[in-house]
C-alpha cells in the first residue's frame, strides 16, 4: 500500500544529494563550453546545430519553418521581440532554470474563478477561469476594443501541477487583456474524479468538450492556446483530431515534447525522475481505494519508472489490458499531424535537460515542410524557464507577442481578400472591355496566392 511517510523518508535521503547533483550539472555545463573549440566567440557549441536550415538571428535565437506568407509575415514581426540575452551564470544552468520555473512558487498567486464541467460519461474536468490579482487587472491594456476580450486557453503539464512559469504567464496575460482559463484533467488540482478511469496521454475527448463549452460561453471572442512541457502532447493531439475545426486562432507549445514514447522509454536524470515519480504517486494515491477496482494499485505505487508507472496506470486495466505499442499508437501527439490546421509555434532550447539532445528529440522535418508548424529555437532556456536579467520569462513576451502578431495577420487576410472580391466584381463588370481586360494587371491575384500559399485544404 502507498504510504507518503515512507516516501517522505525517501526525500530526506535524496536531500544531500540535490546540491552534488546541481554542482555537478554546472561543472559538466562549464566543461562543455571549456572544451568548444570555435575560433569566434559566435562559433561555439551552442550555434545553429541543424547546419543553416532556418532563419537565425543575433538576439540568441533561430526561427525554423516552411516559406510561406505566414512564415514571411512572423519573420519580420519576430525581429522586434526583446533580445535573448540571459547574464553570463544563467548560461551555464539549465537545470537551475528548469527548477525555479518547477520548484519555486509563484511571487503572486492567481485568483481563479471555477467551472466544473459534467462530460457524456458523466467524469468531471475543471475549468480556472483567471480573474486576479486585482491590481493586475487594474492595468490590462486591451488588445482590442470591443467588448469581447481574446481567450487563452492554459494547458499545464499531465501531472497537475500549476508551475511558477504557468502562474507568471496567466498574469502577464491577463495584464495584456486576456481572459486566461486553466484546463484541469480529471482528478487534478482538486477536480474531483467521478469515474474509475483518468484521461489517457493523448486522448483529446475531455478538451474537445471543454472547448465546445468555452466557445458556447464566449461565441465572438478570438481563441488561443497555449501548453507547457508534456502538455502540449495533449494540445497537438486536439488539433490533430480536430483539424479545421478546432477553433483555435493560434497556439504556442512552450518547451514541448514531441516524440513522446521514446521519452518514457528514456529514463530522465535521476533527479527528475523520482521528483516526477514521487509527485504522480502522491496525486493518485487520494484515489487509491476507487482505482483499487481496476488497477493492480499495489504494483502500481510500487513502480520505479515513470515509464513503468504510466504503463500500469493506462495498460493494465482488469477491464481492458492494452500493449504499450497499442497505447503510443492512439496517443502519440504527432500522430495526425497533418491535419492540424492551425499556427503552432513551438519554442525549444538546446539545453533542454528534459527533452533530450535537440538532435534526436526535435522533429526538424515537420517545421521544414509544414507551414503550420513554426520552431524558435534557442541556445539557452533549460526546460520552461527562458529567465533572462528581467522577472519576466522571455518565452511569456514571445508567446503573447505571436498571438498579436497572427491577430494582425489573419485581419490583414480577410481586407485583402474582400478587397481582391470587389475589384473582381468590378472587372466583371468592365469585361465588355477588350483593351482594359488586356491592360489590366494581375496583381491581385497574385497578392491573393501569396497571402493563401500557407493554407491547405482540410480533408478527413
Amino acid at each position: 500500500m502507498f504510504s507518503v511517510p515512507a516516501l517522505w523518508n525517501s526525500v530526506w535521503c535524496r536531500i544531500k544529494s540535490l546540491l552534488g547533483f546541481i554542482t555537478n550539472a554546472v561543472f559538466c555545463s562549464v566543461k562543455q563550453k571549456d572544451d568548444c573549440t570555435g575560433d569566434s566567440e559566435d562559433d561555439d557549441c551552442f550555434g545553429d546545430v541543424f547546419g543553416g536550415s532556418g532563419e537565425s538571428f543575433p538576439g540568441g535565437y533561430q526561427l525554423i519553418c516552411k516559406t510561406s506568407a505566414l512564415a514571411h509575415w512572423l519573420l519580420k514581426d519576430i525581429q522586434r521581440l526583446p533580445t535573448l540575452e540571459p547574464p553570463r551564470w544563467w548560461s551555464s544552468w539549465p537545470h537551475l532554470q528548469t527548477l525555479i520555473q518547477h520548484l519555486l512558487p509563484a511571487d503572486m498567486p492567481l485568483e481563479l474563478a471555477r467551472d466544473y464541467l459534467q462530460l457524456t460519461d458523466d467524469g468531471i474536468v475543471a475549468l480556472d477561469w483567471v480573474v486576479g490579482p486585482r491590481q493586475s487587472s487594474k492595468t490590462r491594456k486591451m488588445t482590442n476594443s470591443t467588448s469581447n476580450p481574446p481567450l487563452l486557453l492554459v494547458i499545464p503539464n499531465p501531472f497537475g501541477k500549476l508551475t511558477r512559469n504557468i502562474q507568471h504567464l496567466c498574469l502577464q496575460a491577463l495584464g495584456k487583456g486576456y481572459y486566461p482559463v486553466i484546463f484541469n484533467r480529471r482528478g487534478q488540482n482538486d477536480c474531483p474524479l467521478t469515474t474509475r478511469r483518468l484521461q489517457d496521454f493523448g486522448e483529446p475527448g475531455d478538451l474537445k468538450e471543454a472547448v465546445t463549452y468555452i466557445r458556447f460561453r464566449h461565441p465572438n471572442a478570438f481563441l488561443f492556446a497555449v501548453s507547457e512541457g508534456l502538455g502540449s502532447g495533449l494540445l497537438l493531439s486536439y488539433l490533430g483530431e480536430c483539424g479545421s475545426s478546432s477553433y483555435l486562432t493560434a497556439v504556442s507549445c512552450i518547451s514541448p515534447v514531441f516524440r513522446c514514447q521514446e521519452w518514457f522509454e528514456t529514463k530522465l536524470p535521476w533527479l527528475y525522475e523520482w521528483a516526477l515519480l514521487f509527485y504522480q504517486k502522491y496525486i493518485i494515491s487520494r484515489y487509491s481505494t476507487a482505482l483499487g477496482e481496476v488497477l493492480p494499485t499495489e504494483k502500481l505505487f510500487s513502480s520505479s519508472s515513470v515509464q513503468e508507472f504510466h504503463e500500469i496506470l493506462h495498460c493494465e486495466s482488469k477491464n481492458e489490458k492494452t500493449s504499450w505499442d497499442r497505447y503510443w499508437e492512439r496517443n502519440e501527439p504527432l500522430r495526425d499531424v497533418d491535419e492540424v490546421a492551425v499556427p503552432v509555434l513551438c519554442i525549444c532550447s538546446t539545453d533542454d535537460p528534459i527533452r533530450g539532445q535537440p538532435q534526436t528529440s526535435l522533429p526538424i522535418e515537420l517545421f521544414r515542410t509544414n507551414p503550420y508548424f513554426l520552431l524558435l529555437l534557442t541556445h539557452y532556456g533549460g526546460h520552461c524557464g527562458f529567465l533572462t536579467g528581467s522577472p519576466v520569462a522571455w518565452s511569456h513576451e514571445v508567446t503573447l507577442d505571436y498571438f498579436r502578431s497572427m491577430t494582425e495577420f489573419f485581419r490583414t487576410e480577410e481586407k485583402t481578400k474582400g478587397f481582391t472580391r470587389r475589384r473582381s466584381s468590378n472587372m466583371m463588370i468592365r469585361r465588355r472591355r477588350p483593351t482594359l481586360q488586356r491592360r489590366e494587371p494581375s496583381v491581385y491575384r497574385d497578392l491573393e496566392e501569396e497571402i493563401f500559399s500557407w493554407k491547405r485544404s482540410y480533408t478527413r
